[in-house]
């Protein structure tokens, strides 16, 4: 086992007390010093061996930093002993709601219009490894035909070990779907904490997304008012008064997997903090730009590795009937500090992202005891270098700085943004276009890139194969943009997100005090309603040289509405002059959306009421990101031919319609828009 299990640099009290928890140990004490320059507890002696005590209906675990309590055969986390806290898990909540997996599946015979809820009961215990330095318990649940239709199609083998030295502990799960099994449905599954409400108010997600919570009492009707949908509630009533007029919303707080490494809360009464840490996002789905929960209002912290969140029902993991899988989720950590002094309780933020760092460091861990779980020796690596050609930009070809470079199972182009099932493995290339992707599980991958500043997605169509200890170099790989001619305007900036366009203030009366005056302001409940209020005559009118798109570019194209219960679809228009026009040839319009929501998107030319549009999707998108104070979901790219017949010599107007018309939260987010000229044009106009 890696030397590192045991060098905590911030370690905690290890003061414990007796707890209620069945089968509690006796209080145990362990000499530490107070460091005055950190005001952390600095462990200075060796670690205690780990102890475990198994009875009828609870298995018991102490590595001396805490104690953890799990019900067995079901492995759910009913209690966390740490600092003088006998739990740190909201103990009013049932045992079955305090720490534990759970996932949301369908088959054919499911009616629940959200699938059914599972919260994967184990019913068999086991101890996999136990000796002074590491305990791995293992809670299994085993599927048979006499199930069908009752549970999920799998054998689930939740595992959870705590390490000596460790001031946590980490939990993964292997899933398992077996030839000859009959085909299912996978919406979403993750692990979830409820924490003491009592304790845990201050929610840290990133340094500059962090804030005291409302209490979860304040969501009840009487303090609280739901709004559009059932997660955003108005604060009306709250028990603290500096919450009132606030929108409490579970999604103002997801977070992007590549962001996602650490979250949790902070108990200021007793300087306690309670952290999950996930040091790799190799397990879950979606890729590096893919949106998840995180933690929110309960207080509740969770670990998403997969769900539909911000794509849709396009993400769902469709399983077969004799279609063999297994995954490992996991491990992720729970990462527990405090104070040793009466220093700043947020230092415990700025602790747990050196701890984050660390186990990011460690990465692929050496103590998992499953052989589903590849440790480094059995991982391979790939390098090389991606090249960008736009010949329309440079004579020579561009290193793609800044590209991110993954390898993900194979698929279309662009494939990794739904991909659910496997692995996938994501870097970024430096300065100089190289990349090295290292830990890389056995198989077959493709390899995907894309590159800020350009438009469309890469794939290397030759299948990596990686085997155990293997290091591969595959040299320059050159990546074509999509380019009809030169650039004759655009909008936006080609990253993926909309976030560059005009974001409005939040109606006043629906604000979280937390993205005021925030680079994310995009997280404000109910920006889709001002686009009525700014736009209440007419829609948005864009003039090529003239308008700025920081300012006049509304973020996201939704409808307009009428009154409580009706909209209208709306129509905006680019308008540019063009001094000179081949009528014989084709021009290129290029239109990257950052996300749709059941969205019927129309482009006309010079003719808004042209019968016939030049171009239509028709109804596409599932993404749901406008109420969900997103910025982005998944990216479109749409290349549309324009005949030279259509255009004019001097004013122009392109027309895009988003005809659906039945929600405020029909609608689409533009990434970038720019027109081409023909291959022979050097006209280069941009805003």
């Amino acid at each position: 086992m890696g030397s590192h299990r045991f060098f905590i640099i911030f370690s905690l009290s290890l003061c414990f007390f007796l707890s209620e928890l069945p089968g509690s140990f006796s209080s145990s004490q362990q000499q530490v010093q107070n460091s005055s320059s950190s005001g952390f507890h600095v462990h200075q002696e060796i670690p205690e061996a780990v102890r475990l005590q198994i009875q009828e209906n609870y298995v018991v675990v102490d590595n001396g930093f805490l104690q953890l309590t799990i019900s067995n055969p079901e492995g759910f986390i009913i209690g966390i002993q740490y600092n003088g806290l006998s739990n740190l898990l909201e103990v009013l909540n049932d045992e079955a709601e305090r720490g534990y997996w759970d996932l949301v599946w369908s088959d054919e015979s499911t009616t629940r219009k959200k699938g059914n809820f599972d919260r994967m009961d184990g019913t068999s215990f086991k101890v996999i490894l136990q000796n002074e330095e590491q305990i791995e318990l293992s809670f299994t649940r085993t599927w048979n035909s006499s199930l069908h239709g009752k549970i999920v199609p799998l054998n689930i083998d939740k595992r959870y070990v705590i390490l000596s030295g460790s001031s946590g502990f980490y939990t993964y799960a292997i899933y398992e779907h077996l030839k000859e099994w009959p085909a299912f449905d996978l919406d979403n599954t993750r692990i979830a904490f409820k924490l003491r409400k009592d304790k845990f108010h201050y929610m840290a997600i990133a340094d500059d997304r962090q804030r005291y919570m409302p209490l979860p009492n304040d969501r009840l009707e009487g303090r609280g008012q739901v709004l559009a949908y059932p997660e955003a509630v108005l604060l009306v009533n709250p028990i603290e008064p500096e919450f009132k007029g606030e929108v409490d919303d579970k999604y103002e707080y997801s977070c992007e997997s590549r962001n996602n490494g650490v979250h949790g809360w902070i108990s200021n009464d007793s300087a306690v903090g309670f952290w999950l840490i996930t040091p790799s996002y190799e397990f879950r789905s979606g890729g590096p730009l893919k949106q998840f929960l995180t933690s929110h209002v309960g207080p509740t912290t969770l670990s998403v590795f997969h769900s539909t969140h911000y794509v849709g029902a396009d993400m769902i993991a469709k399983f077969g009937a004799n279609e063999p899988w297994k995954k490992v989720f996991g491990p992720v950590f729970v990462y527990l500090n405090s104070l040793s002094d009466h220093g700043d309780p947020l230092s415990l933020w700025q602790d747990a992202k050196k701890q984050m760092m660390l186990e990011v460091q460690c990465w692929p861990y050496d103590f998992p005891a499953s052989q589903d779980f590849s440790p480094s020796d059995q991982r391979g690596h790939v390098c090389g270098r991606l090249l960008v050609i736009d010949r329309h930009l440079s004579d020579e070809n561009i290193p793609a700085d800044g590209a991110y470079v993954g390898l993900a199972p194979p698929g279309d182009v662009g494939s990794w943004q739904l991909e659910s099932k496997g692995y996938q493995f994501w870097v970024i290339a430096d300065e100089d276009g190289q990349f090295t992707i290292s830990n890389v599980r056995p198989g077959g991958y493709n390899l995907y890139a894309w590159v800020p500043g350009f438009i469309g997605d890469y794939k290397y169509d030759t299948v990596i194969n990686i085997s155990a200890g293997c290091d591969i170099t595959i040299g320059d790989l050159v990546y074509e943009p999509p380019r009809n001619g030169s650039t004759l305007w655009e909008i936006g900036i080609p990253d993926r997100s909309a976030a560059e366009f005009y974001i409005p203030d939040p109606n006043p009366n629906y604000v979280n005090k937390l993205y005021l005056n925030h680079t994310d302001r995009f997280r404000q409940y109910g920006l889709w309603e001002r686009y009525t209020e700014l736009y209440p005559d007419g829609d948005l009118v864009f003039t090529i040289g003239t308008s700025d798109y920081a300012k006049d570019w509304f973020f996201q194209q939704v409808t307009r509405k009428i009154n409580n219960n009706t909209y209208q679809g709306t129509t905006w228009q680019i308008k540019f002059k063009l001094d000179g026009v081949d009528q014989c040839g084709t021009y290129k319009l290029r239109l990257a959306l950052a996300t749709a929501n059941v969205a019927d998107l129309q482009v006309r030319i010079n003719d808004p009421n042209a019968n016939s549009s030049l171009f239509s999707t028709g109804i596409f998108g599932k993404d749901n990101t406008i109420a969900r104070h997103g910025i982005h979901g998944i990216y479109r790219l749409f290349n549309i031919d324009i005949p030279g017949a259509q255009i004019i010599q001097g004013n122009n107007t392109i027309f895009l319609t988003q005809a659906s018309s039945t929600s405020p939260f029909q609608g689409i987010m533009y990434d970038y828009i720019r027109l081409e000229g023909l291959p022979s044009s050097n006209t280069i106009k941009k805003i």
